[in-house]
């Protein structure tokens, strides 16, 4: 046996990971009033993030490399355009590529979701596997229509409020819904290393 095995980061420490950088973010518009300096902060601070998961937990996962990848791009473009719709569409460009990855798997016979987040779900059935992931891809498509008529109908401040106050909570919601499904299609809730993960909210 070694005792260099990765430590697991808490139910703390993951949603510190994962939404800390969109905390960053709205405070730092809210402080400034400036969307510009809030997108640098967002940057630094997801880059922050996947250092210290890579570097303290010797792991990064696939969502938060996606996230952060997505957020140095478009963020990059925002910063250096001077053009603030290429950080509001990342939000859309971000769910509409999860639900398209989803829906393949489901296509094609090869439940994605399940190899990602396998690990978190002991005993979850075929079924509840294509249950969940049909869900989420759903999901995924409504929040990507959702941040555009946001964004294309209201201001700056309001569509970064929304994504605190509307999208957060929606997607924790709708995590925890689930539970009673998880539970009678398999999931032994006891045995599971954390509590169902939660997608970060973009």
């Amino acid at each position: 046996m070694t005792d260099n095995a990765p430590e697991a980061p808490s139910t703390g420490a993951r949603l510190a990971i994962d939404l800390g950088p969109l905390l960053v973010f709205f405070a730092v518009n809210f402080i400034r009033g400036d969307i510009m300096e809030a997108t640098i902060a967002f940057m630094v601070a997801i880059t922050a993030a996947m250092l210290i998961s890579k570097f303290k937990y010797r792991h990064i996962s696939p969502m938060l490399w996606f996230s952060g990848v997505m957020v140095l791009v478009l963020g990059g473009l925002t910063i250096w355009l001077h053009d603030e719709t290429f950080i509001k569409i990342k939000p859309t460009i971000y769910y509409l590529m999860v639900a398209s990855i989803l829906l393949f798997g489901l296509v094609t016979r090869r439940n994605l979701l399940k190899v990602v987040l396998g690990a978190a779900y002991p005993g979850l059935s075929e079924k509840g596997w294509q249950i969940l992931t049909r869900n989420w891809a759903g999901f995924f498509l409504v929040m990507a229509a959702l941040n555009e008529i946001v964004w294309r109908n209201s201001s700056t401040d309001f569509w970064i409020g929304f994504k605190i106050w509307g999208f957060m909570p929606a997607t924790f919601l709708f995590a925890m819904a689930h539970i009673p499904m998880l539970m009678r299609h398999g999931m032994e809730l006891e045995k599971a290393k954390e509590e169902p993960p939660v997608p970060p909210v973009q």
